[in-house]
């Protein structure tokens, strides 16, 4: 049997580590988990505050039981949200069974950062149009449900989200008439 050189066993370790760190990255990358048919909403049962938007029936909807990794500043789109009773985001929050005012800095987070609860009641650092701001999480966005009762008829939320209060888009100071989404960095406090 022929022996290997200092060179090519070198060369044998560095493409097995490149293979090894390609299978992790892998492993991180979230995808889809599924989808589920719209449901049309019963008249009067979606709140369309915000911009919400209503399951469309027969449409598809991806869902997700995963969000991308959080390391350090992890990219995310800012959605606007009322947590208040009769807002669009529907019951009390998932934390505290709470609802909370428009004037305080609250988000939701996707499910698979929500972490079945493990980020309830955590600040997180949040990063957009040129300012910052500290928001509590109070609750989840629900990427793996919607189109029924629970979620408002709302569809499923994509993979990374952060649902904020009004208090939270004021402090990154976006004008009212731009409020709906935009792209942020978010991170624990």
């Amino acid at each position: 049997m022929k022996k290997m050189t200092y060179c090519q066993s070198t060369l044998l370790l560095f493409f097995l580590f490149l293979a090894l760190s390609c299978l992790e990255a892998q492993a991180h990358k979230c995808t889809p988990n599924g989808r589920l048919k719209g449901k049309k909403p019963p008249p009067g049962r979606c709140n369309q505050q915000n911009d919400s938007d209503c399951c469309i029936e027969g449409k598809m909807y991806t869902t997700y039981n995963c969000s991308p990794p959080v390391s350090g500043p992890t990219k995310a789109v800012l959605t606007l949200n009322s947590f208040e009773k009769g807002g669009d985001g529907g019951g009390p929050s998932e934390c505290d069974m709470k609802y909370h005012s428009d004037e305080t800095p609250v988000v939701a987070l996707s499910t698979g950062w929500f972490n079945h609860k493990k980020r309830c009641h955590n600040n997180i650092t949040i990063r957009g149009n040129g300012h910052k701001v500290v928001a509590m999480v109070v609750d989840e966005c629900d990427s793996t449900k919607g189109c029924d009762a629970a979620h408002d008829f709302q569809p499923p939320c994509s993979n990374n989200i952060v649902d904020a209060s009004k208090a939270v888009w004021k402090a990154l100071k976006v004008p009212e008439s731009d409020r709906g989404w935009i792209n942020i960095v978010w991170s624990e406090a």
